[in-house]
């Protein structure tokens, strides 16, 4: 069982105690209007435990899609519900994405969390509260205006729960359910049953974030942000295959900082440090999205130009000394003039990724050797064959 969430077998003795108890206390956490009086039959029991057991199973993986289809394909059935949404929260820019719904109208793609005035989901977010909807012309706790349901006629009812979803005390998302059906309001075994899944999505939410969070970090240099060595490469197979597939050329260019030892004995490995960080942040404004900036090694980075020819490619470069040339840092008061050498080829799709970064390395060589803040081409030998 994930530490992060509820496991499976927890959340089915759960669900059991809730039908083998006919009264069942209010859940805490929890803001919301009288719901309806549970009922109970052991048919019933024997009925929401096999429909829960798959869908327990489904939901604890780290697939984001399929924990989607979980909530909105079958929770909508066990709940009875007709309509389910459930978003992913960006904790970096406060932004609510929705991942999956089910509704046949246009709903929200997007929801920040500082609107103003906040959304009921906004408010279910901020407080970490489930928020339960009896009637949502009267409710009152929060008081939901008009104005904040733009959609609203779209619905059958008037009820619904917004359910925060939680993974060691923090918000990774929001599970919509609206319009229960042959009901007029929730009861409380649907409120039970609701917040035991939603404890469970959380998890395994929270568990696929962490992961791809591990992943990335995998993929990343940690002191830029850029590509490190190994995914450098791996990018570098994948265009040489599509350009063997589709055609075309790939541009590498190789960049080197200029007496960066000399700044680490003068200033210290700190002061080298913000120095590689701020030219590569000039390197990354002088490329396109499209192109991939590497970390390849301690002071030298790497750049992929898919379906670039030579003359495009040089003219990024010369941006990138020029840039870096133009935008000395200040380190305790001192200024510290930067500069970069660069070399760059253009290449078919037939030769090896150790060859591209070999040869655009030759160019980067004669850069250095030209006196350093400048840019070489790559020009094979006479008879080199490419």
């Amino acid at each position: 069982m994930s530490d992060t969430g509820v496991g499976e077998p927890a959340l089915l003795a759960q669900i059991a105690l809730i039908h083998e108890n006919n009264i069942i206390a209010k859940p805490m956490n929890l803001s919301c209007e009288s719901p309806n009086k549970p009922h109970n039959s052991p048919a019933g029991r024997v009925s929401l435990l096999e429909q829960v057991t798959p869908l327990a199973r489904q939901i604890n993986c780290l697939d984001i899609d399929r924990i989607a289809n979980a909530c909105i394909e079958k929770i909508p059935t066990l709940v009875r519900v007709r309509f389910a949404s459930l978003y992913i929260l960006d904790d970096t820019t406060n932004i609510l994405h929705l991942q999956k719904c089910n509704h046949p109208f246009l709903i929200n793609k997007i929801v920040s969390l500082n609107q103003n005035p906040p959304s009921p989901m906004v408010i279910a977010v901020k407080s970490k509260e489930l928020i339960l909807v009896g009637d949502i012309d009267t409710h009152e706790k929060p008081v939901i205006r008009r104005s904040q349901r733009p959609f609203a006629e779209n619905y059958k009812t008037k009820n619904c729960v917004i359910v925060p979803l939680i993974c060691q005390d923090r918000v990774v998302g929001v599970l919509n359910l609206a319009d229960k059906m042959e009901s007029s309001s929730f009861g409380y075994e649907d409120i039970a049953l609701i917040e035991l899944l939603g404890q469970l999505l959380g998890g395994s939410i929270g568990n696929v974030k962490l992961f791809d969070k591990i992943q990335r970090q995998a993929m990343t240099d940690g002191l830029t942000g850029l590509a490190n060595h190994r995914r450098f490469y791996e990018i570098l197979e994948r265009e040489l295959w599509r350009s063997r597939r589709y055609g075309g050329h790939i541009s590498v260019i190789m960049i080197d900082i200029d007496n960066l030892k000399k700044i680490n004995d003068a200033y210290g490995h700190r002061a080298g440090d913000k120095v590689i960080k701020e030219i590569s942040k000039k390197i990354t404004l002088c490329i396109r999205q499209v192109d991939t900036a590497a970390r390849y090694g301690g002071d030298e980075f790497a750049i992929i130009l898919p379906k670039t020819p030579l003359s495009d490619a040089l003219v990024a470069a010369e941006r990138m000394v020029e840039a870096v040339a133009h935008s000395p840092i200040t380190w305790r008061k001192e200024h510290i003039g930067l500069s970069i050498s660069v070399g760059l080829g253009q290449y078919d799709a037939d030769i090896s990724p150790e060859e591209i970064t070999s040869r655009s390395d030759q160019a980067l060589y004669m850069a250095k050797q030209a006196g350093k803040n400048t840019v070489r081409i790559f020009q094979p030998a006479k008879g080199y064959r490419f």
